[in-house]
């Protein structure tokens, strides 16, 4: 359900989905901050509620989603376009991690969720969305990983971002000569809640909301299909 009821149509409008923490909490701080009206989708109602009353009323908008329903997906949509009459750029974060044990002992119930949200999720997102970004010639941004360029060890976690390349290469293909820009996300590893413990040489949250803004902040007539971000080495001692 959508928990605000103020808007400005003279405003362009970004979807990110996984608003609720991390990556997509931060691109919404800075999405504002740059000029953006910002819709923020997950299922956590509570943090997206602070998230709007932080960011202002008039600057976002809170739905939750489960981002393996389509169905739900699709309300969304309609949603966003009776509230702000538009929709320009959509940032498919929505994300999980796996449990250990790799291919031959990790319970496979997790990698059913791993699918469901980091695939599924995400081409939820693109069939929802892609005949309203059509028409606005919009932007399409989808989370990958260096984890979907490089191969982890027994990872399913590797392979659905491997899968998430695999779309945004293809649905870049689909929708040329529409306008559409297509935009592949691929951080490294990031302090984020998706991670139990803090790793020793990561990036921010923030970090990864600069390159969604360096990719949104181009002109129509400049196309960034991939920005893989790493943190830089650590210093040997």
């Amino acid at each position: 359900m959508p928990m605000s009821d103020s808007s400005n149509s003279d405003s362009r409008v970004l979807l990110i989905t996984g608003a609720s923490s991390g990556i997509g909490e931060a691109t919404a701080r800075q999405a504002v901050e740059a000029g953006w009206q910002v819709v923020l989708a997950a299922r956590s109602a509570d943090k997206l509620q602070a998230l709007v009353q932080e960011l202002g009323v008039s600057n976002a908008m809170a739905i939750t989603v489960d981002v393996t329903s389509y169905e739900e997906q699709v309300v969304m949509v309609e949603t966003i376009l009776k509230h702000y009459g538009r929709l320009d750029a959509v940032f498919a974060n929505a994300g999980t991690g796996g449990e250990a044990g790799g291919f031959s002992g990790a319970p496979v119930g997790s990698w059913e969720t791993m699918v469901n949200v980091n695939v599924l999720g995400a081409a939820y997102t693109m069939r929802a969305t892609l005949d309203t970004l059509k028409q606005s010639q919009g932007h399409l941004l989808l989370t990958g990983s260096v984890a979907g360029r490089r191969t982890l060890a027994g990872s399913m976690y590797s392979a659905t971002k491997w899968a998430v390349t695999a779309m945004g290469y293809g649905v870049r293909e689909e929708l040329r000569g529409t306008g559409v820009r297509v935009t592949l996300i691929e951080p490294g590893p990031v302090d984020t809640p998706f991670f139990d413990k803090p790793m020793d040489n990561s990036l921010m949250p923030e970090d990864v909301a600069r390159t969604v803004m360096f990719a949104l902040s181009q002109p129509k007539h400049v196309d960034i299909h991939e920005l893989m971000v790493l943190p830089t080495p650590a210093v040997e001692q």
